[in-house]
């Protein structure tokens, strides 16, 4: 148990983040996330490693078309859209905030669907982070050193995790790479301006450093007046209840 209390104080200044998020945002800002971040009681929940090796995709392709109920194109998409933003907002706080980013690998990560909204919810196997060489936290147990969080962040977030469960999505469904990759640009540039308020810098300088180095940068817009706007669609127009998100390329 010390070990485990010992790993989490390793994730506090995100913890606190997130925390500061509900606080202005209320309780909806963070529900996607795991309340402690790290998952202690794993009943219930699936490894992201079966997303990435596509083995839990048909069941969260189910649930999507039980949530959704539009076409199996439109439900993926969202479902893609909601998975892609939870994962990725614990990160975007950490690195924003400290430059300490949690490992988003597969191997690390589990998710569920809720039988209530949100559509689902990720969540952390262990507190492990990456953190700057002058981090406090550096030299930690559960504290891997590096010298480029954001490089990190892509390593993890993006190619060891998004990307594959990108593919085996596609493999299901007749979904284009640059629609899904537009839901990760979107996810980065909504979490960061809902977040501007506990940023320690600029949240257009922080995007936009994020979304470089994700190679995602020419897929979002954030305006002067920090409004989102996308350059591709999430589909949920085509629900049998149309929705155009206040973000969306159509008009």
């Amino acid at each position: 148990m010390r070990a485990v209390l010992h790993a989490a104080g390793e994730l506090a200044p995100i913890q606190s983040a997130l925390a500061a998020l509900r606080a202005q945002h209320g309780a909806a800002a963070t529900r996607g996330v795991a309340p402690d971040l790290v998952v202690r009681d794993p009943e219930g929940w699936l490894p992201a490693a079966a997303l990435a090796d596509g083995s839990a995709v048909p069941e969260l392709l189910s649930c999507a078309n039980v949530r959704w109920g539009g076409s199996r194109a439109a439900s993926a998409a969202l479902a893609w859209k909601s998975y892609t933003y939870w994962l990725a907002l614990p990160a975007l706080l950490g690195y924003a905030t400290v430059s300490r980013v949690p490992d988003l690998s597969p191997a690390n990560v589990l998710f569920r669907v809720p039988v209530t909204t949100p559509f689902l919810q990720v969540g952390l196997r262990t507190a492990t982070v990456a953190a700057l060489p002058d981090d406090p936290a550096a030299g930690r147990p559960g504290v891997r050193v590096v010298g480029d969080v954001c490089g990190y962040l892509r390593a993890t977030l993006l190619h060891g995790h998004l990307l594959p469960v990108l593919d085996r999505l596609r493999d299901e469904v007749n979904l284009g790479r640059r629609t899904l990759l537009g839901s990760v640009a979107s996810g980065v540039a909504h979490a960061l301006v809902q977040a501007r308020d506990v940023l320690p810098g600029p949240v257009t300088e922080i995007a936009k450093d994020v979304l470089t180095t994700l190679g995602v940068e020419d897929l979002v817009e954030i305006t002067p007046d920090l409004e989102v706007r996308r350059r591709t669609c999430c589909l949920a127009f085509t629900l049998p209840q149309p929705k155009i998100c206040r973000s969306c390329c159509i008009r």
